[in-house]
């Protein structure tokens, strides 16, 4: 098929779309009154010439059942959130070119502070720690679509979230209360699963120091993560039930595994003391305590178990501290800002059986996995100086120290503390010295060009990987130059064609060059990994007026040394492996439109993308080539609608599509609904929210009104209820 018949059915549909317009939602729109001034400078000093998307506190609590932070996202653009349940802390982000395997391909930030844990890339241990802001914190969330800004990292090749939370100008306080109930009914599976959520913030100004305090609690019982299967030989044992696997070979369903019960605590401080009227100096702390038990259940008759549910069973506790201070300033043609930011798993546990159940539910032989020592430091500098109304020249200096501790003990009691000897060893670290600088330069009214580069050192080193003995890995080392050019041009009152180019080096992490995980499913590192370099383009046509904004999109990206992360069988074994691949190609088109009050009281949201994302070389697998990208659907599509019949009252609306997509390069995997497959999905959401008075308000929501049953490989939630309280001072 040539791209102008692929290129023809999006756009159709994005026609199609125009007609509806959409909210404050999804939207493209310019920064808005509930920016605080510390995020204004910020954006002023990065200058990024983006594509964007922006959400509010206001269109969150009206439009979104959000009971973790990871849920406010989900209904921007081009965007898909692999949350699996309430409190899955392995959430990561997918944009419009990368899937769900590469976290490393997407920054997410708070305040300036790194979330994204470049410490991986993959859907486990490397999702971001969105866990570390609570809905209640946020004034609003910006979205920065593409690696064309010289001031971020190559991991913006999908995108950047740069999340704002607030600073209180006087005594505030408020407290949150909700809970859910979703039902679950897949197999043999058949369990109501509740949660709770409480939280609480305080904040207050005193002359020149703020303070904000906030607590979150969340407990939460998941549907099973995995199930437990065996390739089918005749009839299937008695209880078991008949499927397929994702490479349509005849399986037997014996049982369920990682049905979760989870224990989460957040505890954040907020200080900033105004050092004089332009020195502003903050500090945020956090503490993230958490707590997982996960258990399996057999179909099989008379509760027969066999050795495959073991992997089912695991225990995690969590206790990690994230730090950050930063300093900003402001006089007159010049703003700088300098930010040092420290992330520590002070201590993370993860143990499983290596026994039979149900006697090993009680204890006996395991393995301790502890990540004790693994983290991130980060320190940026940057500044803009504005000689003259034609120029805005953004600088700056980073600077990223990664490191990997992961050491698994065999224990006589895998539910104590105990250790025995240590039988697999992962550690590692990288580093990375950057040097950017741009400059935003108006050649006529009208007509701006946006150039600039980034300079980027990079190390790793102390790698070990093994089980014993413990031979240490060579170093790696590269240097990058990206260039960066983009040029937009006004025509019109509220009319923007932009026209952007990025080079993007994205590096390996620490991760994929030394980590060895063995449950629940094997990944494999690669120390020998190379650099992936991105080659992006984007054409945006955007209209702005009092009422909202439309933006449509064509986008190109070309990758190099592609780091793919995958799940499939390697040495007979089910494996999660990265790997270079010589040469892969994204394009497609991206509509976005936004409309509040398109009739009297009713705003409506919405996007719709096309992707038309393949490998091009891959001489080791010459299957993969021309087949889609790893969870890269060809279609994603979302609509909110609000409805406002008093000032009091909100009645919302949400929709979220994506098409088939596939886990293996070579799309191998052609049964979608099935434990271990991608599948399409259409999930519709429901929320209602009143204010009573001016201190309650009111929630009731229902997620997946539909019930729609599908897999992004682990079964994904059903109908799910909602009811949420909060109070403000």
């Amino acid at each position: 098929m040539t791209c102008h018949h692929r290129l023809r059915a999006p756009l159709l549909a994005a026609a199609s779309l125009v007609a509806f317009a959409a909210p404050a939602l999804a939207t493209d729109a310019p920064p808005g009154d509930i920016l605080v001034t510390a995020q204004k400078q910020q954006e002023s000093i990065e200058n990024a010439p983006s594509t964007r998307a922006t959400i509010d506190a206001k269109t969150i609590k009206a439009a979104i059942n959000a009971v973790n932070v990871e849920d406010t996202v989900k209904y921007l653009p081009s965007l898909i959130v692999r949350k699996r349940h309430i409190g899955d802390l392995q959430a990561p982000l997918a944009t419009r070119t990368s899937g769900l395997g590469a976290s490393a391909r997407s920054l997410v930030y708070a305040d300036g502070v790194l979330l994204s844990a470049l410490i991986g890339n993959n859907n486990t241990s490397a999702s971001p720690r969105w866990s570390l802001v609570s809905p209640q914190e946020i004034a609003r969330i910006d979205v920065l679509y593409g690696p064309f800004s010289a001031a971020y990292p190559g991991n913006s090749i999908g995108a950047v979230v740069n999340i704002t939370t607030r600073l209180p100008d006087k005594l505030e306080a408020s407290a949150t209360a909700g809970t859910s109930v979703g039902r679950f009914d897949q197999y043999g599976t058949h369990d109501t699963l509740p949660t709770t959520q409480y939280g609480a913030t305080a904040g207050d100004r005193f002359g020149a120091l703020a303070l904000f305090a906030s607590i979150d609690h969340v407990t939460s019982h998941s549907q099973p993560i995995s199930y437990v299967t065996a390739t089918r030989a005749g009839t299937c044992a008695a209880g078991a039930y008949d499927a397929l696997n994702k490479n349509a070979v005849p399986i037997c369903v014996l049982g369920a595994g990682g049905i979760e019960t989870q224990r989460q605590d957040h505890i954040k401080l907020k200080a900033a003391l105004d050092v004089t009227p332009d020195i502003r100096l903050t500090y945020v702390g956090g503490l993230f305590l958490g707590e997982t038990r996960a258990h399996a259940e057999t179909y099989l008759a008379g509760g027969a178990y066999t050795s495959a549910f073991s992997s089912g069973v695991y225990q995690s506790e969590q206790r990690h501290w994230s730090h950050s201070i930063s300093a900003t300033g402001s006089s007159g043609q010049f703003d700088w800002q300098v930010i040092g930011t420290l992330y520590d798993f002070a201590h993370d546990r993860q143990a499983v059986p290596t026994g039979l159940l149900p006697v090993a539910n009680e204890g006996g032989a395991g393995n301790v996995t502890r990540l004790d020592g693994t983290g991130w430091t980060t320190i940026d500098a940057k500044a803009v100086w504005k000689p003259s109304a034609a120029h805005a020249i953004s600088f700056g200096a980073h600077g990223d120290w990664f490191r990997l501790n992961s050491n698994r003990y065999s224990t006589d009691d895998w539910r104590s503390d105990d250790r025995g000897a240590l039988n697999l060893r992962s550690s590692g670290r990288t580093r990375t010295a950057a040097l950017w600088a741009q400059d935003a330069w108006t050649l006529v009214p009208h007509l701006t060009l946006t150039a600039g580069g980034r300079y980027e050192w990079w190390k790793a080193y102390d790698g070990v990987l093994s089980q014993a003995p413990t031979p240490a890995q060579p170093p790696l080392s590269a240097h990058k130059f990206s260039p960066k050019a983009s040029l937009a041009w006004a025509p019109n009152r509220g009319w923007t064609v932009r026209a952007s180019f990025g080079e993007a080096w994205r590096f390996p992490t620490v991760g994929e060059l030394y980590q060895v995980v063995t449950t629940p499913v094997l990944a494999i590192p690669d120390p020998n990994l190379k650099p992936e370099r991105a080659l992006s383009e984007e054409l945006a046509i955007e209209r702005h007026d009092a009422h909202g904004s439309i933006r449509l999109s064509l986008f190109n990206e070309v990758v190099k040394d592609a780091l793919i992360s995958q799940t499939g069988t390697l040495d007979g074994n089910l494996a999660t492996f990265v790997q270079n691949v010589p040469g892969t190609r994204a394009r497609g088109v991206e509509l976005a439109v936004q409309r509040t009050d398109l009739l009297p009281r009713i705003d409506l949201s919405g996007s719709v993308t096309f992707a038309d994302a393949e490998t091009r070389s891959d001489p080791a697998l010459p299957a993969a080539e021309g087949k889609l990208l790893p969870s890269v659907p060809r279609w994603k599509a979302t609509l909110v609608g609000t409805w406002r019949p008093t000032d009091a009252i909100s009645l919302s609306a949400a929709g979220r599509y994506s098409s088939r997509n596939y886990g293996a390069l070579d799309n191998s995997d052609v049964v979608g609904n099935t434990y271990g497959g991608f599948y399409k999905y259409l999930v519709v959401d429901l929320r209602a929210q009143v204010k009573a008075g001016d201190h309650m308000t009111f929630a009731l929501g229902i997620d997946n009104v539909n019930n729609d049953r599908y897999f992004l490989f682990h079964p994904f939630p059903q109908r799910t209820f909602f009811a949420q309280a909060e109070w403000t001072l």
